[in-house]
């Protein structure tokens, strides 16, 4: 799983370096580009919320593993919002407010590696902290800039 996610983050950090046009031969590739890399992240934070909720048993290292993950990925999504790659369930107010779009991804990005260090101190209650700040950037994003 690790070199599998490794492999995924220099292949991004790849594109970063790229210009945006470049990135993606058409729009359609960098909304599947974005929509994957959030499926991905959902994923884990699915996993870490039903140990965080007690839905599923709380495992030490299966929380590092998933918030691991997270962290990675949440810096992935964002080239595949560049100019022109609008659709999918992406609403226009991306293109239109990208100073709010901008901050509630660093947040998340935040948010993701405080995730990360507290599934690192090994206690359900420190994870269970740091998943509800998580959880309110996603909604708040989501709230704002994403198509039901």
């Amino acid at each position: 799983m690790k070199r599998l996610v490794t492999s995924a983050l220099a292949m991004a950090c790849a594109a970063l370096a790229a210009p945006s046009q470049a990135q993606f031969a058409k729009a359609e590739d960098a909304v599947k580009y974005r929509q994957s890399a959030m499926f991905i992240q959902s994923q884990n934070v699915a996993r870490l919320g039903a140990m965080a909720s007690g839905r599923a048993p709380y495992d030490a290292a299966v929380a590092v593993a998933n918030a691991e993950v997270v962290a990675q990925i949440s810096r992935l999504p964002w080239a595949g919002f560049a100019p022109g790659t609008e659709g999918g369930k992406a609403k226009s107010e991306i293109w239109r407010e990208q100073a709010k779009f901008k901050e509630l991804s660093e947040r998340l990005m935040a948010d993701a590696d405080k995730l990360l260090v507290a599934a690192k101190a090994g206690s359900v209650d420190a994870l269970k902290a740091a998943m509800g700040p998580l959880g309110e950037t996603c909604k708040s994003c989501h709230d704002t800039f994403r198509n039901r």
